[in-house]
């Protein structure tokens, strides 16, 4: 005989309210129903107030009837840590924020000012406040600031996922869970894209301040150097405040105009798109011009578009690195300490091909 469907989301509520938290799945096999079922009884459920939905995971509006008055409120909040004043996170931050609002999580976010070793001490105060997971995207200027979070981000003791974050192979780090983009890939999507308008010399500028930045220079000159295609190359810094080790070389810290006459390039790809912007100001101001004379892709796309001519752009995916981040980080809170493997999540950026880019003018059609 069939169970009453209001008999079985009582014991849904039960089940529910005595752990706190519970998985779909989990109360479909204790129930003896599909998973199809619980599923429409929990939205029933959530639209009465009854019952908050996450990812998988159904969590109780009320505390456990043995905890005290906080204890749901302190278990369903979690700290995202993230470098203050920087534009490249804040679609990351928001992907996370709507995963987690959308799960009845609340969130402490904290900013982490310039200075080394910021991150740290706001992870200390998140987890003694009561934060029961961590998203963090520490800032990592340079490498040695790197290594040196690696032993006590590592001994967290709750769960971590970093955002745009890729650890070391065989650091301590190594088996954290992650989520972040190919920047590898968007880089060769970047080349070929050149390559394939026929451009022969390129070259590349990116900041050096941060894993994304080092992470470009590595792929950048790795496609490069293999590409059969690509007669001469050089790589620069964007800006020489965009750097945060050394030294460089005189041409890795040259004005992009006179690298790109000294190469004999016809394009160019510039990281970020705001400095690409302003890259491409100042080229007009020494009379070349874009696309005609050197073509440009830039790596990120905010305000790419916005751009006289709007710019061909790599885009990563990074609201969705945000998502996902906060959906494993939402399943690790669900799962018992150390269930599972270390997950290293990578997504792939898209290209926007825009009026920035076109073939070289000594390249018949």
């Amino acid at each position: 005989m069939r169970e009453p469907v209001d008999l079985r989301r009582q014991r849904i509520l039960a089940a529910v309210q005595a752990r706190g938290t519970a998985r779909v799945r989990d109360l479909a096999d204790e129930l003896q129903v599909s998973v199809v079922t619980v599923r429409r009884d929990v939205e029933e459920l959530t639209r009465e107030g009854r019952l908050r939905r996450g990812h998988g995971v159904v969590r109780s509006t009320l505390p456990a009837p043995d905890a005290p008055p906080d204890a749901a409120a302190a278990g369903d909040r979690v700290a995202v840590v993230v470098p203050a004043r920087h534009s490249y996170l804040n679609e990351t931050l928001h992907g996370a924020r709507t995963v987690l609002e959308g799960a009845g999580v609340r969130i402490a976010l904290h900013l982490a000012p310039q200075a080394s070793g910021a991150e740290r001490p706001l992870v200390e105060r998140a987890l003694a406040d009561g934060a029961h997971g961590l998203l963090i995207a520490p800032r990592w200027r340079g490498r040695a600031e790197e290594e040196a979070d690696h032993e006590w981000l590592a001994a967290l003791g709750v769960p971590t996922v970093l955002m745009e974050r890729r650890p070391w192979r065989g650091s301590a780090l190594h088996a954290l869970d992650s989520v972040c983009s190919d920047h590898w890939y968007g880089a060769r999507l970047a080349v070929e894209h050149l390559v394939g308008l026929g451009h022969r010399r390129i070259v590349f500028a990116t900041r050096h301040d941060s894993p994304t930045a080092r992470s470009l220079r590595a792929a950048f000159a790795e496609i490069a150097r293999a590409h059969p295609l690509v007669e001469r190359w050089a790589w620069a810094l964007i800006a020489p405040e965009a750097g945060a080790d050394g030294p460089y070389s005189a041409d890795e810290t040259a004005e992009l105009p006179a690298l790109l006459r000294k190469v004999g390039a016809t394009a160019t790809v510039l990281h970020g798109d705001v400095d690409a912007l302003m890259i491409v100001q100042r080229l007009a101001e020494e009379a070349v011009r874009v696309p005609r004379d050197c073509s440009v892709v830039a790596y990120d796309d905010v305000v790419a578009g916005l751009g006289s001519p709007p710019l061909t752009a790599v885009s990563p995916p990074k609201t969705e690195v945000g998502r996902m981040a906060a959906e494993l980080l939402l399943q690790r809170l669900s799962e018992p300490p150390g269930s599972g493997p270390g997950r290293r999540v990578e997504l792939l950026p898209r290209l926007m091909v825009r009026g920035s880019t076109d073939r070289p003018t000594d390249v018949s059609v």
